[in-house]
């Protein structure tokens, strides 16, 4: 070999192993930075851990690990904040208990690796019998939105389609009731069924028991109820990414009366009774209609938790806050520890002495932005939150309020009280309509 040719092999060697070595450094900060980016998630998911915000509480994402391949799509779509994260190479839930069910991460996924789950193993969640056509264990019954367990606006709006085009399928033309269809419940679901229904040319009516928007309508005044895009029937998409209350409640009725839509408000409904193809439903005030099918767009919470504490009938003791900016100068406790709760009593809190009282520890089941808005009213002084509290009883003018576990209780004076304890499935009202309830242990409800 000529030193000509010893040269240029020893130029190629140097050039294959500096390209080696850059390889190689390049690959090493890569995995370090994974590493890194794994060890971050790992604190989280400890931290979400301590906090009680790593297990769901509802509808939440579960990931087929095998079929993941980290592109950080779902993490993208996702508006919440730190709900999934990257460790070891695979996507993972960080604060399960703060998915809202909005489904971003499921459709972003390239490989179907997320699937959306009801309950957990250990937690089950009690939802009526549906198919997947929205169709209960009674024919002719259907349900959409909060009650089958999609809470989410957008959600609620795209099943309230979707049921009412199953149901126009299954529509006997011969049928001798008053109506094609009785759509009860007039939230997103309710109204997104009527537009449907509409568009279909069925004859139908929309019952709520107490006003258009549903339990959109009790949600405080400033409160933002929208994350993404929603499809109207007859309307088109609306995009909507942050809108209040008012907002939302004026697209309703805008959309509505356009279409001459109009909802028999203060009719809750008091049975459904089934007599063949026919269904005879009753209002509580009295009324009497005849359905062919029947749309329950109604919410889970059909009647506020009571404490059941003595005081708790007077007058001061309310379950929903409508008008937080028409309240000044009282002291108010608020009870609950979920986001309705919270939210109330920083919005109350801007004119008002108020006390936040929660039984637990720690805050488990509240959105990113409520506890940071919580915890700068509270550094500035404008809120009191007592955790580990639980209100014993409700005076003229004051609260006795007890403390931790060892029986010590606070007299506070105070004007009103906001109980935020949840609501109860309207189990009874189901049950005698024939539709069955059961509790679902980490069972999927979306899935590619």
């Amino acid at each position: 070999m000529d030193f000509l040719s010893m040269e240029q092999t020893i130029e190629s060697l140097l050039v294959y192993s500096l390209a080696i070595i850059l390889c190689v450094v390049v690959v090493a900060i890569y995995l370090r930075k994974k590493s890194k980016e794994s060890r971050i998630v790992d604190e989280k998911i400890r931290k979400a851990k301590d906090e009680g915000l790593h297990e769901p509480v509802s509808l939440h994402p579960y990931i087929d690990v095998n079929s993941c391949i980290q592109t950080g799509a779902c993490i993208s779509a996702c508006p919440e904040h730190d709900i999934l994260g990257i460790r070891k190479g695979k996507a993972t839930i960080i604060n399960a208990s703060q998915c809202i069910g909005h489904g971003a991460c499921f459709h972003a996924c390239p490989t179907g690796a997320i699937s959306l789950r009801i309950g957990t193993e250990k937690r089950g969640v009690e939802l009526p019998h549906v198919n997947q056509n929205f169709e209960t264990n009674v024919q002719g019954i259907f349900i959409a939105g909060e009650l089958g367990g999609m809470g989410l606006i957008k959600n609620a709006v795209e099943q309230g389609r979707q049921a009412v085009e199953n149901i126009v399928k299954s529509i006997n033309k011969n049928h001798h009731a008053t109506y094609d269809l009785v759509i009860i419940g007039a939230g997103p679901a309710g109204i997104s069924g009527s537009l449907a229904a509409k568009k279909s040319g069925l004859k139908f009516l929309l019952l709520d028991q107490d006003t258009l928007g549903g339990t959109v309508f009790t949600f405080p005044r400033k409160k933002i109820v929208m994350t993404s895009p929603m499809d109207l029937p007859l309307f088109g998409k609306v995009k909507l990414y942050e809108t209040s209350k008012s907002e939302l409640l004026n697209l309703w009725q805008t959309v509505l009366t356009k279409n001459n839509i109009t909802v028999q408000e203060n009719s809750k409904v008091d049975s459904i009774v089934s007599e063949g193809e026919i269904f005879k439903v009753a209002t509580m005030k009295g009324e009497q209609y005849t359905a062919h099918r029947i749309l329950l767009a109604i919410g889970r919470r059909g009647t506020p938790r009571k404490l059941n504490i003595p005081g708790e009938m007077k007058e001061k003791v309310a379950y929903r806050l409508l008008e937080p900016e028409e309240i000044s100068d009282k002291h108010i406790i608020v009870v609950g520890g979920g986001d309705s709760a919270v939210e109330s009593a920083l919005l109350l809190s801007e004119q008002n002495n108020v006390i936040l009282s929660y039984r637990n520890e720690v805050f488990n089941r509240i959105k990113p932005l409520n506890i940071q808005a919580l915890n700068k009213a509270m550094a500035g002084g404008k809120l009191e939150v007592k955790l580990n509290s639980n209100l014993i009883s409700i005076e003229d003018d004051n609260i006795i309020l007890g403390i931790g576990k060892d029986g010590e209780t606070l007299k506070l004076k105070n004007d009103l009280v906001y109980i935020f304890a949840g609501g109860e499935l309207p189990t009874q009202f189901l049950e005698k309509a024939g539709i069955k309830i059961t509790k679902k242990f980490g069972e999927t409800v979306m899935k590619h």
